[in-house]
């Protein structure tokens, strides 16, 4: 009995790990929408293991094991960082729609009134949800506001798993943050709204990024690992380097050097506050390829899965990139996605 106490409350941390993680959130948007782009690190004070995941369409799901939940068929193929082979981190799918969780440490979320009918949504799928179901943040941003959801995120201690807000992208360039504050879900839309940390809320992050504006980059920019620091750099360079004419070739090195910018230097950490330590891993999905690049920390090289050259039709097999030997990949792994079963979410 002890054992299985131990073992439960370890997989409860593993998950609170693997998505309570602060994180930089930059989107590239060329002066077409022919080059769009969206980078994003993950930080913590420990490796969290990332495999990726390549699901078909026409896969039946839930958001929750029994109870009101919502049940759905997947429309969209999808590629997905799954931590700990239990919880989506982020994704893209076969539209061009991303989808990225950031920790932020201010979220209350709603919760389902106890007795009511109202579904429930975990955490560990909330991700895949959306990429399963739309094409763009407008689709997205009107079911969010005809629809209502509770959260699933307790652990052990009956606290919550993960304090978390999203980040949407599609082909568009457009972008939309969805953020609970004390219950409230709070939904903001904009081709503007190209860099997302961590807290404090996003109307407030915004103020204070609107004094080092007024500072000015090229005077001083805050070189620390906090989130509004992270955010006043991001928010600089993505507005300060050469958008006009370029392909995606030429945006993605554009794009991983400021990703590289408001990374924390591998093993650099700060006591108590383990969300504020290591960049492990940053990735960046390019929507018009339909490329997802992911680098890890003490990897030499970055590689990519490419959703194009993948067979996502309904009866496709589920795929995985099994990362624990990523200090050897480089380039397109596609060759090297094994036909696997669906994860075991970590309800």
């Amino acid at each position: 009995m002890k054992i299985l106490r131990t073992a439960l409350l370890l997989a409860a941390a593993a998950l609170t790990a693997c998505q309570a993680l602060a994180c930089s959130r930059v989107v590239f948007r060329g002066d077409s929408t022919d080059v769009v782009m969206v980078g994003r690190t993950l930080d913590w004070r420990t490796p969290i293991p990332t495999n990726i995941y390549v699901y078909p369409a026409g896969i039946s799901k839930v958001s929750m094991p029994s109870g009101p939940r919502l049940e759905w068929t997947s429309r969209y193929g999808s590629v997905l960082a799954v931590g700990y082979d239990g919880g989506v981190t982020e994704g893209m799918n076969d539209q061009g729609l991303v989808v990225n969780g950031l920790f932020c440490k201010v979220s209350t979320y709603r919760e389902a009134p106890a007795g009511s009918d109202m579904p429930v949504m975990s955490l560990a799928v909330i991700v895949s949800y959306f990429l399963d179901n739309f094409r763009t943040v407008d689709e997205v941003q009107y079911w969010l506001e005809n629809n209502e959801f509770g959260i699933s995120g307790k652990t052990f201690d009956g606290g919550t798993v993960s304090l978390l807000h999203w980040g949407f992208t599609d082909r568009s360039g457009k972008t939309l943050i969805m953020e609970y504050d004390a219950g409230k879900l709070n939904i903001y839309a904009s081709k503007d709204y190209q860099v997302l940390t961590n807290d404090p809320v996003f109307p407030s992050m915004l103020a204070i990024d609107s004094y080092w504006k007024q500072v000015g980059g090229m005077n001083f920019l805050p070189g620390g690992v906090r989130s509004t620091d992270r955010f006043a750099r991001a928010d600089y360079f993505i507005h300060h380097i050469p958008t006009a004419h370029k392909t995606s070739a030429e945006a993605l090195p554009e794009l991983m050097s400021i990703m590289v910018n408001v990374s924390v230097p591998f093993n650099y950490e700060i006591p108590g506050q383990p969300e504020l330590s290591t960049t492990q891993w940053l990735t960046v999905s390019d929507v018009n390829r339909g490329r997802y690049y992911m680098k890890f920390a003490d990897s030499e090289g970055a590689f990519y899965v490419d959703l194009s050259r993948l067979s996502l039709h309904p009866g496709s097999p589920v795929l995985k990139l099994d990362t624990s030997r990523h200090t050897d990949f480089f380039g397109c792994m596609n060759d090297r996605l094994l036909k696997s079963r669906p994860f075991n979410p970590m309800w």
